[in-house]
């Protein structure tokens, strides 16, 4: 069964903690032979009873005495082994329940923008918290309770057959209808409950989903459509749960009904095998106890097994992510870049997402060192794109990208990672303080640096005056602070790392003039010495740009100087049209020949 599988690989977690894990076992195994003690040490007491008139009264105290003893030593025993399994299993839960949760969490982190552009974010996050919670439990009930009812019905129920074979039978009969019947229920609820769990996890997307856009919500007067969504979902999940609900409660009462007839049973062939002299008075007895002992067992075991069944979609969700793979892997070789000029070269690189047409076409250029780069074009002509393969996000399909010489797919992610900082459109703040952003691309940071830096991004002085200056936590994506605020300190946060390789994704385009223009001399600062990538649809920021890649349709249409495009009157110069005036396009393009008579004196 496919639960089976799954369980097999959860315990397999464990692995990294054999030792623990073996030494639980060991004391389980201990409990489940105490247990298996307790029923036959009161059936030996009874059966002194029986013949306590025929037996001197110092022979009868005196075996008395020790069966008492020894049921104390038993029961001592029995509490001291399941105190160690108890406090050692919640210790070793909760240790790999924070482990599987940190391995899930950075190998998540790792993979590229094609998984995270697939996956909803709530979805990710509860298959993590879920995922997680599901393997703590599973851990803490498999050595609190299941390992020691599968070894007192694998181990343990065989001795019976030799204490009283007939009466053995018996419980063996009782086990292997309680396994018949809760198999019969598994096979009639997987698919149902596997359906039920795909519906809570789709349930919970649309609640976060709705959370996120709550002000989209508001805004269209959405909360009746979301609250009739939310019903219609949890319709469709309640007629897909209840009627696994009702298995598993027919399971109950049959179980139920399983442990009368089991004690009914042994009551009546021990009352037969003690007339015809083959089992005395102590032997029914203790096989009374033996018989509610494995039924108690066998009922846990069966609501584990609900449980586990209930989980499997979770924990196939769990292990899918955890196993993906990612689709720009690092090479086994793979070396750490040495960036020496920071030279980039694209070489006829083609690409195409998974699912789509081609976006990228032949794009073939050079930046050298401490040129500035930009890329225009209407919006999917493939500027985006290009940076993200510079930052190996994507792998192309066809063509090379090169640093300095070195292959990106020839180096370790993390060092290339490293040599590129980027300042994007969404400033995209963690929900940390002001000083934990700032730090992102350089942790070791001193304060005068980031202040350094804050000053010449014009961020300082609106930072000192937040509550507690920067130690002001930003909330979710910077909710507390304005668009031009977030984009000031992510400019800061790109001075603060220093990189040899910088992008530009619209570094200002949620600032006013004013504060655009002061922020210019910072940007120069930034970009002098480095390789720079400027991506703009407001033309008006590239008009110091060494070089201006055209796009159009995942090719670059043109190339050139601003003036130099402008005078081909081609694409470059519409797009520069439509974002002017008739008149001041007229005065742009009068004002070249000058422009460029200035550039050659």
């Amino acid at each position: 069964m496919r639960f089976l599988q799954v369980y097999a690989r959860v315990l397999g977690l464990l692995r990294a903690e054999a030792k623990v894990a073996v030494a639980l076992a060991i004391a389980n195994l201990a409990i489940a032979g105490f247990q298996f003690l307790e029923p036959m040490l009161f059936g030996w007491v009874i059966d002194l009873l029986s013949r306590s008139a025929s037996l001197p009264r110092n022979a009868l105290w005196t075996q008395a005495t020790q069966l008492l003893g020894a049921w104390a030593g038993v029961g001592l025993s029995s509490i001291g082994a399941g105190i160690l399994v108890a406090l050692c299993a919640d210790r070793l839960a909760h240790r790999r329940r924070l482990d599987v949760m940190g391995r899930f969490h950075a190998h998540v982190l790792s993979l590229p923008l094609a998984f995270h552009g697939a996956s909803h974010t709530g979805h990710v996050m509860r298959v993590l918290h879920g995922g997680s919670e599901v393997l703590f439990g599973l851990w803490l009930d498999f050595f609190r309770e299941q390992l020691s009812a599968c070894l007192a019905v694998i181990v343990l129920l065989p001795l019976t057959l030799l204490l009283n074979w007939r009466l053995g039978v018996v419980l063996v009969v009782l086990v292997v209808a309680f396994t018949t019947m809760t198999t019969f229920v598994i096979r009639r609820t997987e698919a149902k409950q596997q359906l039920a769990e795909r519906q809570h996890n789709e349930l919970a997307a649309s609640v976060q989903d709705s959370l996120t856009n709550v002000a989209v919500v508001q805004s269209f007067g959405m909360h009746q459509d979301e609250r009739r969504r939310f019903g219609e979902m949890a319709a469709r999940l309640v007629a897909t749960q209840f009627p696994v609900l009702g298995w598993w409660a027919f399971a109950t009462v049959m179980g139920r009904a399983a442990s009368t007839c089991a004690v009914f049973a042994i009551i009546v062939v021990g009352t037969l095998l003690h007339v015809e002299g083959k089992a005395d008075v102590g032997e029914v007895v203790s096989f009374m106890g033996l018989a509610t002992l494995l039924i108690g067992r066998l009922e846990s075991t069966m609501w584990f097994i609900a449980r586990l069944l209930s989980r499997v979609p979770m924990l196939d969700e769990y292990f899918r992510m955890l196993d993906t793979r990612s689709s720009v892997p690092e090479a086994p070789d793979a070396c750490s870049l040495p960036v020496t000029s920071g030279e980039v070269c694209f070489e006829n690189v083609c690409f195409a997402y998974p699912t789509g047409e081609p976006v990228l076409r032949g794009v073939d250029f050079a930046a050298r060192r401490g040129s500035c780069v930009a890329l225009v074009g209407q919006t999917g002509a493939g500027k985006s794109t290009t940076m993200n393969l510079l930052q190996r996000m994507w792998d192309p399909r066809e063509g090379h990208i090169t640093i300095d010489g070195h292959d990106l797919r020839d180096v370790t992610l993390e060092s290339l990672h490293h040599s590129i900082g980027v300042v994007f459109q969404d400033s995209m703040l963690f929900n940390r303080t002001i000083r934990d952003n700032l730090r992102v691309g350089r942790p070791d940071a001193t304060q005068a640096e980031i202040e350094a830096a804050c000053r010449m991004a014009e961020a300082h002085d609106f930072i000192v005056r937040q509550p507690e200056g920067y130690d002001t936590m930003v909330g979710e994506r910077g909710t507390t602070l304005s668009g031009g605020q977030k984009q000031r300190l992510a400019i800061a946060r790109a001075l603060l790392k220093n990189p040899p390789i910088l992008i530009l994704d619209e570094a200002t385009s949620a600032l006013d003039a004013a504060t655009e223009a002061k922020l210019s001399k910072a940007l120069r600062v930034l970009m002098a010495g480095r390789t720079t990538f400027v991506i703009a649809h407001r033309l008006s920021t590239i008009r110091d740009a060494d070089e201006i890649l055209v796009f159009d349709n995942g090719r670059i249409a043109e190339r050139g100087c601003f003036e130099d495009l402008l005078l081909r009157n081609g694409l470059f110069a519409e797009l520069v049209a439509s974002q002017l005036t008739p008149a001041e396009s007229a005065a742009a393009l009068a004002a070249v020949p000058r422009i460029l008579a200035e550039a050659a004196d």
